[in-house]
C-alpha cells in the first residue's frame, strides 16, 4: 500500500497526482489521507476571510465543500475514497494572518502532538509499504507540522515538492536525492490522456483554483509546464514528478527509478 499524507485537501494531488494515478493503474493500493479537514461552523477573523476570499459566504461549511472536492479528485484518479483525519487547519488554531502561516509553528500550537497521535494510529492500522508526504517547500505551517509529526514517529518517507509553492520558487538546490517518476510515454509513464486525468483531478478542487492559480486553465498550464521542467531537470524523456527519500534516521538516500506502468 502507498499512503499519501496530505496536509490540506489538495496538496497531494496538485504535487504528485500523476504518481498516485500511475501507481493505482499499476495495481497498487493507494490511500490518500488528509490531516487538516475539520469543519468549523461560524468562523470569524482570518479563518472567515480565508473562505470569503473564495466567494464562499459565512454560512457555508467551507471544509465540507473541500472534502467533497477531494472525493471527486480521488474518483478521477481511480483510487479508493480518501481518508479525512479531522484536525483543524492553522486559521482555526489561532493563526490570524497570511504572514503567520509562513512564519513557522507558534510556541502555543500543540498540533504536532495531535497529528503524531493520529498518524501513529493510522500507520499502525494500515501498515503501508510506502509513505509519501510534503518536502515543505514554501514553509506553510501545516506542512511543517505534518513533517515534524512524521519525524517524531521515525517514519521513512518519500517527500514531494509542494505545489503550488514550488511554482513560485522552483530552485531545486535544496533537493539532493530524488526518485524520478516519469509522466510521459517515455520511458515509463502515463499517456497524454492519463496526464490530462491528473489535471482533471486537480480541477476538482474548484474552490482553490482562482486563489492559487488564477483559474482552471492557468492551473493546467502551470502544472503541465512544471512537469515539463521537472522532466528536463531530472533527465527524463518527458514530464516528471520527483520524490525525495528521507530515512527514519533523517538522512537522505538514493532510490531506484520505479516503473509504475500498468501491466
Amino acid at each position: 500500500m502507498i499512503l499519501a499524507i496530505s496536509p490540506h485537501l489538495d496538496d497531494a494531488v496538485f504535487s504528485i497526482g500523476g504518481t498516485l494515478a500511475q501507481a493505482a493503474a499499476g495495481g497498487e493500493q493507494v490511500l490518500l489521507a488528509t490531516v487538516f479537514t475539520r469543519s468549523v461552523l461560524s468562523p470569524t477573523g482570518f479563518a472567515l476571510a480565508c473562505q470569503l476570499d473564495k466567494d464562499l459566504g459565512s454560512e457555508v461549511d467551507y471544509m465540507a465543500v473541500r472534502r467533497r472536492e477531494d472525493q471527486l479528485a480521488a474518483e478521477r484518479l481511480s483510487f479508493e475514497s480518501p481518508l479525512h483525519l479531522g484536525l483543524p487547519e492553522a486559521p482555526h488554531r489561532g493563526y490570524d494572518s497570511a504572514r503567520e502561516l509562513f512564519a513557522g509553528p507558534r510556541s502555543d500550537d500543540s498540533a504536532s502532538t495531535a497529528v503524531a497521535e493520529a498518524l501513529g494510529r493510522l500507520l499502525e492500522q494500515m501498515t503501508p509499504d510506502r509513505v509519501l508526504c510534503p518536502l515543505g517547500v514554501g514553509a506553510h505551517v501545516d506542512h511543517l507540522v505534518v513533517i515534524e509529526a512524521l519525524d517524531r514517529l521515525g517514519v521513512t518517507t518519500e517527500r514531494w515538492r509542494d505545489v503550488p509553492y514550488v511554482l513560485r520558487d522552483a530552485d531545486p538546490a535544496h533537493v539532493a536525492n530524488e526518485l524520478r517518476v516519469s509522466l510521459s510515454e517515455r520511458p515509463v509513464g502515463l499517456s497524454e490522456a492519463e496526464l490530462e486525468r491528473k489535471l482533471d483531478a486537480c480541477a476538482a478542487y474548484a474552490t482553490q483554483l482562482g486563489f492559487q492559480f488564477g483559474g482552471e486553465q492557468p492551473m493546467r498550464r502551470a502544472i503541465r509546464a512544471f512537469a515539463d521542467t521537472e522532466g528536463a531537470r531530472l533527465g527524463c524523456d518527458g514530464p516528471a514528478e520527483a520524490l525525495s527519500l528521507v530515512s527514519a534516521s533523517g538522512g537522505a538516500q538514493r532510490l531506484r527509478t520505479l516503473d509504475l506502468r500498468a501491466p
